[in-house]
């Protein structure tokens, strides 16, 4: 069974980043939105954690760009997706759950 795995508040602020990490199977999807894009930016303790992950990390384009994120600043590994990339994952997963 795979889990798409979505986390919307900054790692600086909240762990959910950190607990979804830890929980997440090589078969699973993380989708960091809204404020979670924080945590796909490179040269952070977090990028450490991102990289590292056995599932596949996703970040939502618009999401970075409504925080003027540069996408050249996204830890190596994390792949940009937009709403319609979203859409797929969910359908592409047996369950979504989202991290609040």
């Amino acid at each position: 069974m795979s889990i798409l795995h979505t986390v919307n508040k900054s790692p600086f602020q909240k762990n959910d980043l950190e607990s979804c990490l830890a929980h997440v199977n090589s078969n699973d999807a993380v989708l960091l939105i809204e404020d979670g894009v924080y945590g796909a930016i490179s040269g952070t303790r977090f990028s450490v954690l991102t990289s590292s992950s056995d599932a596949d990390i996703y970040c939502l384009k618009a999401d970075l760009d409504a925080r003027g994120i540069d996408p050249d600043k996204l830890t190596d590994g994390v792949k940009l997706i937009d709403y319609d990339g979203f859409v797929d994952l969910v359908a592409q997963n047996d369950a979504v759950n989202s991290w609040l």
